[in-house]
Order: structure tokens, then C-alpha cells, then sequence
């Protein structure tokens, strides 16, 4: 039986694809196979000797020692796209708010609340809202940097609302490629986005090549008035360098899902407090996203959306015993591994191999069930990680 254990709360959705028969689930699980996580902050003293995963129910890993994973050869893997209409939708409302008084609109109406006679308080909204006028989206140049899953819906979320769309993504995949309209111009650069937009949408994961990205330098290329929304992450701008934007009119408005102190309660931010995610619908879709992958390897040995491992997917034909194993990406240990199969005379029905950075998986399908000894004996080479059987 396997045992996963829940550091936070896994919508039903998600927890209910474990079959009893099969799985063990509760939060004091001890030494599981794997943990699904959302917020929990993970460190080396979760690994226990059976963590085989981590499922991160949610595209960011920010939360998780993911190279100190990968050396243990622990598959971290999260859900990029389940949440990202949740975000698209929010990133809607920031568009709005940027535009229209609303805000302050509504703070005013509030402040009529002592006054009971309809006329007079008629007479006092009509007056006042002449403060709030705002301007509308259509016409208006939307810049969008990075053209992944939410970057892609807001592009087009955005050409929907009559506005014109610059993107541009230095790591375009080819499946986001094809979610891209023909009607996003794509720009060949960063700084020449920055320069036409009227309006820059961030979408880009915190790496250590974005982390603070947005910058006194790259700030310089925006256009005087220009409003950033942020619903990515916060890591992405350096604080002082917004405010200074801000003070100097270089920004008009910072929109954003990242409250941090400096910027909460000035001129021109609004700071929602990170409900990117924060649906019933995107959370059951992350739960039962993350479900999926973490069966699917914990049963067959295949990856799908991992961040530290290759994605690596074999359908079982229904014949023989699967034998997967992580190693570091050196030369000779898929050979090494085969050769032990040859002196056992054990045959090779069906073989995937795939490397990333650092690290190599493999699948191997073969005849006749691995015994103890087989597995030690690979599990002796150097540089290979871990091991495990299916049957």
C-alpha cells in the first residue's frame, strides 16, 4: 500500500482519485511515498526514507527545496495551467481597476453613508463622480511578458476587449506557441516591449534569471504613465526601484497580487492579497491535476510536469515488469544496467531514457520479475540514485 501525506488542505477532488484499497492518506503519515503540498514550506527534514515525490498542487515551487530534492532523486512535481483561468480572471479585474475609478469611487459612496434623504444623496454622487472618471481598455497597447498558460489567456482575453496585444516569451515552448493568436505581435525583445506598451501584464516564473527583473535599468524603457500588473510573482520586481517609478511618473499604477511593506497603502498601488488561485474551482483542479501525476508515477513510473526531472512517459502493454531508475547524467550507467540485465539473461521488452540538467530517468520494461539482488546490484553502480519495481 502507498502512503501520501497532506501538508495542507488537498480539495476532495483531488484526494478523492486515491483508491482506500491502494493508498494510505492523512496528514501524520509517517515516512510516506509522497507529500502533496500547496503553501507548506517543505525542508530537508520532511525527506523521509520512503519519499519517493512531492506533488505541489499549483504551478510555483517556491515553497520547495527542489535541488536538494533532485540530489535525493525526489520527483517534485506541480500543476502549470490548472490554475491559470483563475489568474487570467483576476488579471481582468486589475485591468479594470487600472482604467476606471473604481476604487475610489466606491470609497467615496461609502463616505455618503450617514446621509438618508435619496435626493440629497443623489445630488452629492452625481457631483462627486466627475473625480473618478477613467478611460476605457479598447485602443489601448497591452504588453504581455511571457506567453505561457496564463500569459497566453490573458493575450487573449485582452485581443477580446479590443485591446492590441504585444507579447514576448525568450523560452517559448512549442505547445505555447500554438495556444498563441496570430494576432499577438511578437516582440523581439523585452526593452522593445516595454517601450510600446501602455500597459505591461508579468507572467514569468521567479528564477534566478527573473528575480528582480523589473528594475531601475529596465523600468527606464517604459513609457512615462505606463501601469505594470503583477499577478505572477512577487520576486519578479525590486520594491524601491517601483516606488522611485511611482514618485517619478514613470508609473502610473502598480496592480498586483504580492502585498509587501513600501508599497501597501501608496499613491498608484493597489496590492491584492494573493487570490490569484484562490477559487474552488482552481483548486480542485490543481488537487486533481497533481493526484493524477503522483498515481500515475507512484503506479507506472511515468513524469509528467515535473520542474526538476524529464518528462517521461511508457505505456504498459499489459506484459512483463517495469523497472524505473534516476541517475546522475554521466556516461556508461544506462549501459552498466543493461549489461547486468544481459548477464541475467533478462529480456528487454520496451526501454525510454530522457536526461535534464543534472539528472537522467529511465524506464525499462522487461520479461521476467526483478529480484532483490537485481536491484542491488544496479542500485551499486555509481551514480546511480534510487530504483524501484513495478509489477
Amino acid at each position: 500500500m502507498h502512503k501520501i501525506r497532506t501538508l495542507n488542505a488537498i480539495a476532495e477532488k483531488g484526494l478523492e482519485k486515491f483508491s482506500r484499497r491502494e493508498y494510505e492518506i492523512g496528514s501524520e503519515i509517517p515516512d510516506p511515498d509522497a507529500i502533496l503540498v500547496r503553501s507548506h514550506k517543505l525542508t530537508d527534514e520532511d525527506v523521509t526514507p520512503a519519499l519517493r515525490a512531492v506533488g505541489r498542487a499549483g504551478a510555483g515551487v517556491n515553497n520547495i527545496p527542489v535541488s536538494s530534492y533532485t540530489d535525493k532523486g525526489i520527483v517534485v512535481f506541480n500543476t502549470p495551467g490548472a490554475n491559470a483561468n483563475a489568474v487570467k480572471e483576476l488579471v481582468m479585474s486589475g485591468l479594470l481597476l487600472s482604467c476606471r475609478g473604481i476604487i475610489p469611487g466606491i470609497e467615496y459612496v461609502n463616505s455618503l453613508r450617514d446621509h438618508e434623504d435619496k435626493g440629497e444623496l443623489n445630488k452629492l454622487v452625481e457631483a462627486g463622480k466627475k473625480k473618478y472618471k477613467g478611460t476605457e481598455l479598447k485602443g489601448k497597447t497591452l504588453g504581455v511578458l511571457g506567453l505561457g498558460a496564463i500569459g497566453s489567456m490573458v493575450a487573449e482575453m485582452a485581443m477580446q476587449m479590443d485591446m492590441e496585444v504585444l507579447g514576448y516569451d525568450p523560452a517559448l515552448s512549442v505547445d505555447a506557441a500554438w495556444r498563441i493568436s496570430r494576432r499577438v505581435k511578437k516582440m523581439e525583445n523585452m526593452q522593445a516591449l516595454f517601450a510600446r506598451a501602455d500597459i505591461i501584464s508579468l507572467h514569468v516564473p521567479a528564477l534566478d534569471a527573473t528575480r528582480g527583473m523589473i528594475n531601475a535599468e529596465t523600468l527606464s524603457y517604459f513609457k512615462d504613465g505606463t501601469v505594470l500588473l503583477n499577478f505572477a510573482r512577487g520576486e519578479l520586481v525590486e520594491v524601491e526601484d517601483i516606488a522611485a517609478a511611482l514618485d517619478s511618473g514613470k508609473l502610473s499604477q502598480y496592480i498586483c497580487d504580492f502585498p509587501v511593506p513600501g508599497l501597501i497603502g501608496k499613491p498608484g498601488v493597489i496590492c491584492i492579497p494573493h487570490l490569484g488561485a484562490s477559487t474552488e474551482e482552481a483548486e480542485e483542479n490543481c488537487a486533481a491535476m497533481v493526484a493524477d501525476q503522483v498515481i500515475d508515477f507512484l503506479e507506472n513510473g511515468n513524469i509528467r510536469n515535473s520542474v526538476n526531472f524529464p518528462s517521461l512517459v511508457m505505456d504498459r502493454n499489459g506484459e512483463g515488469f517495469r523497472l524505473a531508475f534516476a541517475n546522475k547524467n554521466v556516461p556508461r550507467i544506462l549501459g552498466s544496467v543493461l549489461s547486468i540485465l544481459a548477464d541475467r539473461n533478462i529480456n528487454v521488452i520496451d526501454m525510454l531514457n530522457k536526461s535534464r540538467d543534472d539528472v537522467a530517468y529511465n524506464i525499462i520494461d522487461i520479461e521476467s520479475k526483478p529480484t532483490d539482488d537485481l536491484v542491488q546490484d544496479i542500485l551499486n553502480i555509481e551514480g546511480v540514485i534510487n530504483a524501484q519495481v513495478f509489477d
